[in-house]
């Protein structure tokens, strides 16, 4: 088995977000509301929140597009780098998930720049495209699907924009490559799609934290 130092890293990711990362009360009632209605606590940590801030106000961000929305804590981080007049399409499977995230994002007051569109996100995803393009796409839902998901992406994104993956190191099991894991083949076609796709620059990342040990990847479109 793996050595993993969780209590550890669970620790420094405490110390980071409490230093870097100032409580917020509409962050925290989301969590709360999400964890009442009995959704899954896979929401992205503070910090890594934060992170989805920075890079779309990095890049002067006005579209953004999410594929896979849960309780909407992801989407209100991005919301935040929105100017005023900006949009946010978020894509949600379950109904139940997109009602809590649509009192969330009312709550923290986003509803009208953030809009949550309830389907499997492959249907929907045709509908978005003239909404677009997008200066940020954020695809963070099941993972057997990621390749559509890309190939999505690159239609959607405009040249300049960044594409953002999360969970596409599946606790290292990524590096097996006769993984019968349908999460862990998904990611790695998409990186066989990735890699052989001459309009992105791309990268992935490992991380360990509060979440585990897993990365997101990110990829610049240049044409």
């Amino acid at each position: 088995m793996p050595r993993t130092d969780q209590p550890l890293w669970t620790a420094v990711d405490d110390y980071l977000v409490e230093a870097l990362v100032p409580a917020d009360a509409a962050l925290q009632a989301a969590l709360e509301a999400s964890d009442a209605a009995g959704l899954p606590a896979i929401a992205v940590a503070p910090n890594q929140g934060r992170m989805l801030e920075l890079m779309a106000r990095s890049i002067g961000a006005r579209r953004i597009l999410e594929i896979g929305t849960l309780g909407g804590y992801s989407t209100l981080w991005l919301a935040r780098a929105l100017p005023a007049d900006g949009r946010l399409i978020s894509l949600e499977f379950d109904p139940r998930h997109a009602e809590v995230a649509r009192g969330n994002i009312a709550r923290a007051g986003f509803a009208d720049r953030v809009e949550v569109r309830v389907g499997r996100a492959i249907d929907s995803l045709p509908g978005v495209e003239g909404q677009g393009p997008f200066d940020m796409v954020f695809i963070d839902a099941d993972k057997p699907s990621n390749p559509d998901y890309f190939a999505w992406a690159m239609r959607l994104t405009r040249p300049g924009g960044l594409i953002i993956v999360d969970n596409v190191v599946r606790g290292g099991a990524v590096a097996d490559a006769d993984s019968r894991d349908p999460n862990v083949i998904g990611v790695r076609r998409m990186n066989a799609m990735i890699a052989a796709e001459p309009r992105v620059l791309a990268t992935a990342v490992q991380t360990v934290g509060a979440k585990g040990h897993d990365g997101f990847a990110m990829l610049l479109v240049t044409r």
